[in-house]
């Protein structure tokens, strides 16, 4: 069973513009419903490891400009998915 934490973004949440929320709460209800390793399935997600200084986490598209970063645990039987942050992606060279 998979479960998805919205605690670090629940300010972002509110700043949103509504598309993107409708978005991400497809996303969560997909994952609570089906799991993670079946929502990385999903090829509008565009799941995909990060890499630099934010190794470790995850991220999926909610749109062109946005991007949610998420984390996971295991806590016993269940998969607990951390939303860390949904922000607008910088396609800028750096």
């Amino acid at each position: 069973m998979d479960k998805v934490d919205l605690f670090n973004v629940q300010k972002q949440l509110k700043k949103l513009p509504e598309e993107i929320r409708i978005r991400l709460q497809r996303w969560i209800k997909t994952v609570e419903e089906f799991g993670l390793l079946e929502a990385r399935k999903v090829k509008g997600y565009h799941d995909e490891p990060l890499k630099g200084q934010l190794a470790g986490e995850r991220s999926i598209r909610l749109g062109i400009k946005w991007r949610a970063i998420y984390t996971q645990s295991k806590n016993g039987e269940i998969n607990i998915i951390f939303i860390q942050e949904i922000t607008p992606h910088d396609y800028r060279k750096k």
